[in-house]
């Protein structure tokens, strides 16, 4: 009885982390699509960037210009303009990005 009662609390105990893992990175996505690239000044938003210029060593500027479909990132250099970063380091950042945003809900959630 107790072995089955073990089991029982380890697949209880795995589901909810699973159902928390699915929380976290939809909320992630929600603050990446929503939050990140529209310019908002969320809490949360200015977290996830101020760790990624830290772990990058760089300030980066996200938009969706009104006449692109895709998004564009830009690397902030030393006298504060802006250079687009070609596709390779876009998605380096985007790799970054994701991570960081994922740490961070993961942090913030009790």
């Amino acid at each position: 009885y107790e072995e089955s009662l073990g089991r029982a609390q380890q697949a209880n105990t795995e589901a909810a982390l699973a159902r928390r893992h699915s929380m976290i990175e939809r909320i992630a996505q929600e603050i990446m699509d929503n939050l990140i690239f529209s310019g908002s000044d969320n809490a949360i938003v200015q977290e996830v960037k101020e760790r990624l210029s830290t772990e990058l060593g760089a300030a980066f500027v996200f938009r969706y210009p009104p006449a692109d479909r895709d998004f564009k990132i830009f690397r902030l250099d030393d006298r504060g303009e802006e250079r687009e970063l070609p596709e390779r380091e876009k998605q380096t950042v985007l790799n970054h990005l994701w991570d960081i945003t994922l740490r961070t809900v993961d942090a913030t959630m009790l």
